[in-house]
C-alpha cells in the first residue's frame, strides 16, 4: 500500500488536532510513553547483560585458554610437534604445555583442588595470570624446585600464605617397604592469585610443569597444550587443523566448550529478560489499539463526509494508520534516544546514585563483578526499535480497517 499525501495530511492532522474527548489524547500519550519507555528499558537492560557477559568472558578466557588440545587416556608425547606447528601459524598468538590433574591439598586444613602445572615463561602467552597475582609472581616457580601459586579462595581454605607449606597428594600410589603409600609432595607457597571468578580462585593450584610431571608420573609427556588465538571466535577450528598435523586422535576443546555452562545461562537470561521486557512494548501497543478505536468511534461523521467527498475505503485506512504510526515512531525514536544515552552513561549514573544515597548496590565483598558495565550493540538497537515499529504497524491494522468500513449514511443519520 502506497501512502497518499492526502492521507498522510489528515492523518497528522488529526494527531495535532484538539479533540471534544481528552480522553483519547491522554491514552496517546501513554502509548507514546510506554513505547519510548519499553525500548529505553530494553537498549538499557540487554546493553548490561552484554556487559557482563563481556567482563565474564574476559575473567574466564584471563585463566582459559582459547583451546587446548591433549589426549583421551595416555600422556601427550607428541606436544613438542605441536608447539612447532602452532608457532608456524600466523592466527596463533601463544602455545604452552601443561599437566593437570585433581587432587587434594593440606595446609592448616585438607581441601580438594586442581593442580595445573605450567611453563612460567610461556604462560602470559595464553592467559593473564601473570596480572592476577596480588602476592609474590609467577617467575618464582621457576627460580627453585616444589613451589606453588594458589588461588585467593584455596589458600583461605587451606589457612596459608606465602612463605608458608603445602602438601599435595597425587592420586597415584606407591609400592614401599612400609605397604602401599600415596605419592606426596610438599611444596612452599610463593604468591596468591585472584582471577575474580570462583571456580579458579577456590579451587586451582599453579606449579611449575617439570614438577607436575615428576609428581604425576607422566614422565616426558604433558596433559596438553593450551593454545591462544588472533581469534577468538575460530578457536576450535584452527586447534582441530593443528591437532590434524600430529599422527593419532587427540582431544580438541575450544573456550566455549570448556565454559558452556556460564554462557548458556547468560544466553538464557538474555532471552528471558528479552522477552519480559517486551511486554512492556505490547502493552503500549495495545494502547494504540484503544487510541484508534476511541478515535475512530469518535471521528464517524468526519469519515463518512470524507468517503463521501471520494475517499476510498483504503486512503481511510491509511489515515488510520499514519497516526498510529505516529505515536509509534514518535515513541521509539525517543525510546532509543534515552536508551542509548542511558547504556552508555550507566556505570556512571549508578556510580552517582550511590554516592547520593550512600550505599553500595553491587558490594564487593559479595559480587566478584562489582559495578555496572554496559556493552552497547548496535545491531541489538536496531533489532528493538524494528519490533516496536512493527508493533506498532499491526496495532493499527484492525481499527483502520474498521474505519475504512464506515458506512457513510449510517454514521450521518443523526447528524
Amino acid at each position: 500500500m502506497i501512502f497518499q499525501p492526502l492521507s498522510v495530511a489528515i492523518g497528522l492532522r488529526y494527531l495535532r488536532a484538539k479533540r471534544r474527548n481528552h480522553f483519547i489524547s491522554f491514552i496517546s500519550l501513554i502509548s507514546m510513553a510506554g513505547i519510548a519507555v519499553g525500548v529505553a528499558i530494553l537498549i538499557t537492560v540487554i546493553s548490561v547483560m552484554n556487559g557482563f557477559e563481556k567482563e565474564l568472558r574476559e575473567r574466564i578466557l584471563g585463566m582459559v585458554s582459547h583451546a587446548t588440545v591433549s589426549t583421551w587416556d595416555r600422556p601427550f608425547e607428541d606436544w613438542p610437534e605441536l608447539i612447532e606447528n602452532a608457532r608456524r601459524n600466523p592466527e596463533v598468538i601463544g602455545a604452552a604445555p601443561f599437566v593437570e590433574q585433581q587432587t587434594l591439598l593440606n595446609g592448616r586444613d585438607v581441601a580438594g583442588g586442581l593442580v595445573r602445572g605450567i611453563d612460567p615463561a610461556l604462560e602470559p602467552s595464553v592467559s593473564d595470570l601473570d596480572q592476577q597475582m596480588i602476592s609474590g609472581s609467577l617467575d618464582a616457580l621457576g627460580e627453585e624446585r616444589w613451589r606453588v601459586v594458589l588461588g585467593i579462595e584455596l589458600a583461605a581454605r587451606l589457612g596459608v600464605g606465602p612463605g608458608d607449606p603445602v602438601t599435595i597428594f597425587a592420586p597415584e600410589i606407591r609400592a614401599t617397604a612400609a605397604g602401599v603409600m600415596p605419592q606426596v609432595r610438599r611444596f612452599t607457597v610463593v604468591g596468591i592469585f585472584e582471577a575474580g571468578v570462583h571456580e579458579f580462585d577456590s579451587s586451582l593450584a599453579i606449579v611449575h610443569w617439570k614438577d607436575a610431571q615428576a609428581l604425576f608420573r607422566t614422565g616426558e609427556g604433558v596433559t596438553g597444550v593450551r593454545l591462544e588465538f588472533t581469534d577468538l571466535f575460530r578457536a576450535r577450528s584452527i586447534a582441530l587443523d593443528l591437532a590434524d598435523s600430529l599422527p593419532g586422535f587427540y582431544r580438541v576443546r575450544d573456550w566455549t566448550q570448556q565454559n558452556a555452562n556460564w554462557f548458556r545461562a547468560v544466553q538464557l537470561e538474555k532471552t528471558m529478560m528479552f522477552i519480559i521486557l517486551s511486554l512492556i512494548i505490547v502493552v503500549a501497543a495495545f494502547n494504540i489499539i484503544s487510541t484508534l478505536v476511541m478515535l475512530v468511534t469518535d471521528k464517524q461523521a468526519d469519515i463518512a463526509i470524507l468517503k463521501t467527498m471520494g475517499l476510498s475505503p483504503g486512503r481511510v485506512m491509511q489515515v488510520f494508520v499514519v497516526q498510529g504510526m505516529s505515536i509509534g515512531v514518535i515513541g521509539t525514536l525517543l525510546g532509543t534516544v534515552g536508551g542509548i544515552l542511558l547504556a552508555l552513561n550507566v556505570e556512571n549514573i549508578v556510580a552517582g546514585l550511590e554516592s547520593l544515597l550512600n550505599t553500595e548496590f553491587l558490594s564487593a565483598d559479595i559480587y566478584y563483578i562489582s559495578d555496572l558495565p554496559s556493552d552497547l550493540k548496535w545491531g541489538d538497537v536496531a533489532r528493538f526499535s524494528g519490533l516496536a515499529l512493527v508493533l506498532s504497524l499491526l496495532s493499527t491494522l484492525y481499527p483502520a480497517w474498521r474505519a475504512g468500513r464506515t458506512r457513510p449514511a449510517e454514521a450521518l443519520r443523526y447528524e
